[in-house]
């Protein structure tokens, strides 16, 4: 789960660094649909983390039950 926070936090830097903007000519800012593509990606993103999450719950799970077959 640390790890997890960790790449988190990491991943937002770049996001912080190039976040501000020249002269506000974007096509994206000036329609207002700069947040809903950072939206979509993060929404994109958190699911993503959320299934390896749910997946290696799963897998240690299984490794758990197999090694108290062997035994």
């Amino acid at each position: 789960m640390k790890q997890l926070i960790n790449i988190l936090i990491l991943s937002l830097i770049p996001v912080c660094a190039f976040s501000q903007t020249t002269a506000g000519n974007d096509f994206f800012s000036n329609i207002g649909k700069m947040y809903v593509t950072v939206g979509v990606i993060l929404i994109l993103f958190i699911g993503m983390i959320g299934f390896l999450v749910y997946l290696e719950r799963k897998v240690a799970k299984l490794e758990q039950d197999l090694d108290l077959e062997d035994a």
